[in-house]
Parts: structure tokens; C-alpha cells; sequence
């Protein structure tokens, strides 16, 4: 329904979607995303693999490793925070200007990393400056996940919204490959040049990728249902409020349906990774290239999930990537208890490319189930506090090995029950979904 007397954005005029500019908004969203999640997950792997040599130095192996688990969560504990901050400003001033104060908060610690002097050097303050840096890492992913699928979401046409969502959730991937690759790469100079400095590199890089990001972010469109929310006055005072009162049960729903995505993914990444070089002994190197395989497979499983998920919906995908999580969960561990490299890259890759089912329609599914002038703020709260329940899970399942006897089966009923938790998510959000009305395609 086309109001012929006023132009898009207008007020009584509806917003116009082309899909022309969708591609191009979606493409500019993976891209600025692809590079925060890069900044974001190499501390997830230096967690495993380093902050617990270089900086809790005065603790017993298995106490610095919880410390260092412990500062990895920091991250997560802020997410929701970030999500109500930014979320207000994407709710209130704009998707675009949100986007790009997240792209320069996360770029700037994450190089501040890669300079930060470690416990020989300054003592206390060392592991104290880590974890702010995490803290504001946190602050800005918070901000940054929802406002990305939000954005490449309403610029979509209504039919086309779960390949354009999933093209956001390939960033995912990407980050893991590139910062995956980056840590492959200085894990072959010698130990004592990787713990000296070689280990920062990937750190420093992120300065020249923030201005990437930057110019990319710079370049797009500010979201026309946005627009349109603006010119009819129907913008929320306190989003997030608003979340929690009027739409507390579609947030909780949001919650389950993406807790696998988050939770299962570091699961398999950095517990596994920990799991397999610090208590089985296995090489890092492998552990680190097992990841990369699975990366690659995660990209052509989600772009093939967001297809599918236009056909018979988002929340029916993430109900059985769910289900076939849970089912694979204790099989999975169980091969990397083999040592065997095979065995472990088969185990890393199954587990990611299970987990990819259910996180390639998370943006699909969680913007469909709030109304535009809550949106940013409903997926980005719902996507972060799942991110904050989880981030602590690679903890949770280290300190159970101490319990076990370094065995592998807490890890694996962590990985079981969120997995299940994301079925039921999935199977209620489907029910759920709502879609806009007030848009008219310009196609």
C-alpha cells in the first residue's frame, strides 16, 4: 500500500525497501561485522592459549587458567550493558550512528591490547588494565550484533530477510578465520618470541582494521523503518524499559533461541582449545587449525540456513539445529578425548557446523519478534544476555573439570542442556514472529 502523496519517510508514508540496497547494506554490515568479531574472539583464543602465563603469573597452572576464563567473561558481563546503551541510541537517534560508536570502541581496546605490558612488567595493574579492556570490548559487541542484523533486516524485503540476516552471520566465521589465522601464523615463531611479543600482532592489527570498518560504516544508509519511525513520532522514550515491560516473554524467548550461538560456539572454541592443549596435552597449533576448518564450514552452512529458513521459518531451523546439537554433544567430546588430530578436527567441525544451524537465523528470528521502535534494543538485550549467561560457560566447564578428574562429560552436558534450551527457544519463537507492515518495496 503506496501513499502516492508523500515520499518515503515522509509522515502517512510507508518506508520503501529495495532490495538493490539491501544486498549492498547486508554486504556493508558482514563486512564492519566480519572485523569486530575478529577484535572480539582473539582474546577468546589468547585466554586459552596465553593471559594465563603472561598475566596471572603468581597462580598455581589450573588457578591462572581460571582467571584468565574468568577476565574472557568480563566481556560477556558487560554485553547487556552495551545492549541497553546502544540499544537506546539505535531505538532513539538512529541505527547508524549506534553502529559506528561500537566499531571505534571495540577497535581501540582491542589494540590497546596488543601494547598492554604483562605481570613482569607492571605487576597487578597488568591483569587489572586486561580486564577494562575486555570490559569495553563487552560494552561495544553489546551494541554491535543487534544493530548490524537490524540494520541489513529493514532494509530487506520482507520475504529475503533470512538470506540477508545470514549473510550478517557469516562476520561470525570470518572473525574466527581471520583471527584464527592470525594466531596460526605467530604460533610458529618459538615459544620464547611468541610469549615475548609475537603473540600482540594480531592484537595491533586491529588499528588498521578499524579504519577499514570505519570508512565502511561511514558509507551506510541509516535504516528507512527507522526513518519512518521518526517521521510518524512513534520512537520509544527508554526502549530497553519498554523491552522488559511490554515485551518481557518475547525477550526471554529471544534469550533461549540464542544461547546456543553464543554459548555452544566459545564451547567448542575455547573450552575445547584449552581443553585439548592444556589437560590432554594435544598441540596448540592443531587445536587453533581445527578452528579454521570449521570456520570455513560454518560460512557455506549458514548461508544455506538463511535460505532455508525462507522457506519453512527461522524458529523451526533453530528448534533442530538445537536438537541435533544436544544429541551430538557427548560424541563430540568424546572424539577429541582421542588425542588423534583427525578425531579432533572432525569433532571441532561437526560441533561448530551443528551450533552454525541455529545461529545462522538468529537474526532472522529475533527481529521478527519485536516491533521496529523496540527492535534494536529487544535483540540486542536478547542476543546479550544469553552472551552473559554463556560467556562464563568455558569457566563453568573448566572449574568442573577439577570435579571429574579431567574428564571430558561436564563440558559435554553444558554443551547438551543449552542446546536443548535453544530447541524450546526456537519451537516458542516461531509462534512469536511478527512482521512490519508499514513497508512498501521500491522492486
Amino acid at each position: 500500500m503506496t501513499n502516492t502523496s508523500t515520499r518515503p519517510g515522509e509522515r502517512g508514508a510507508p518506508a520503501t525497501i529495495s532490495g538493490k540496497d539491501a544486498g549492498t547494506i547486508a554486504r556493508a554490515s558482514f563486512v564492519g561485522t566480519a572485523l569486530e568479531w575478529y577484535d572480539y574472539y582473539l582474546f577468546g583464543t589468547a585466554a586459552a592459549l596465553v593471559f594465563n602465563r603472561l598475566y596471572f603469573t603468581t597462580m598455581d597452572p589450573t588457578a591462572a587458567l581460571l582467571a584468565s576464563f574468568a577476565t574472557f567473561g568480563v566481556g560477556f558481563a558487560a554485553r547487556p550493558i552495551g545492549a541497553i546503551l546502544f540499544g537506546y541510541i539505535g531505538d532513539k537517534f538512529g541505527r547508524r550512528p549506534a553502529l559506528l560508536a561500537t566499531i571505534v570502541m571495540i577497535g581501540i581496546a582491542t589494540g590497546l591490547i596488543g601494547l598492554l605490558p604483562d605481570f613482569g612488567s607492571i605487576g597487578l595493574a597488568a591483569p587489572i588494565l586486561l580486564a577494562v579492556l575486555r570490559l569495553v570490548q563487552g560494552l561495544a559487541v553489546g551494541g554491535e550484533w543487534g544493530g548490524a542484523v537490524t540494520m541489513a533486516i529493514e532494509h530487506a524485503p520482507v520475504e529475503k530477510r533470512g538470506r540477508f540476516a545470514a549473510l550478517v552471520q557469516v562476520g561470525s566465521p570470518v572473525g574466527t578465520l581471520l583471527s584464527s589465522a592470525a594466531f596460526s601464523l605467530v604460533l610458529l615463531f618459538p615459544s620464547e618470541t611468541f610469549d615475548a611479543w609475537g603473540w600482540r600482532i594480531p592484537f595491533l592489527m586491529a588499528f588498521p582494521l578499524l579504519l577499514i570498518a570505519l570508512w565502511i560504516r561511514i558509507k551506510v544508509e541509516e535504516s528507512p523503518i527507522f526513518k519512518d519511525l521518526l517521521a510518524q513520532e512513534e520512537t520509544s522514550k527508554v526502549p530497553a524499559l519498554d523491552v522488559f515491560r511490554n515485551a518481557g516473554g518475547r525477550l526471554a524467548v529471544a534469550v533461549m533461541a540464542a544461547l546456543l550461538g553464543v554459548g555452544g560456539f566459545y564451547m567448542i572454541t575455547t573450552f575445547i582449545v584449552s581443553y585439548g592443549s592444556n589437560t590432554l596435552g594435544v598441540d596448540r597449533q592443531v587445536m587453533v587449525n581445527a578452528t579454521l576448518i570449521a570456520a570455513v564450514a560454518q560460512i557455506f552452512v549458514t548461508i544455506a540456513m538463511g535460505r532455508l529458513s525462507e522457506k519453512i521459518g527461522p524458529g523451526k531451523v533453530t528448534m533442530w539445529g538445537g536438537i541435533l546439537t544436544a544429541v551430538a554433544a557427548f560424541p563430540i567430546f568424546a572424539m577429541v578425548d582421542t588425542k588423534s588430530t583427525v578425531m579432533i578436527m572432525l569433532a571441532i567441525t561437526i560441533g561448530i557446523v551443528l551450533i552454525a544451524v541455529a545461529y545462522a537465523v538468529n537474526g532472522a528470528l529475533l527481529t521478527e519478534l519485536f516491533p521496529p521502535k523496540l527492535r534494536y534494543s529487544g535483540v540486542a538485550l536478547g542476543y546479550n544476555i544469553a552472551g552473559a549467561t554463556s560467556g562464563f560457560m568455558p569457566l563453568l566447564a573448566t572449574a568442573m573439570l577439577g570435579f571429574s578428574g579431567n574428564q571430558s562429560w561436564g563440558g559435554a552436558l553444558i554443551l547438551a542442556i543449552i542446546a536443548l534450551i535453544t530447541a524450546v527457544g526456537g519451537f516458542l519463537g516461531e509462534r512469536l514472529r511478527v512482521q512490519d507492515k508499514r513497508i512498501v518495496s521500491a522492486d
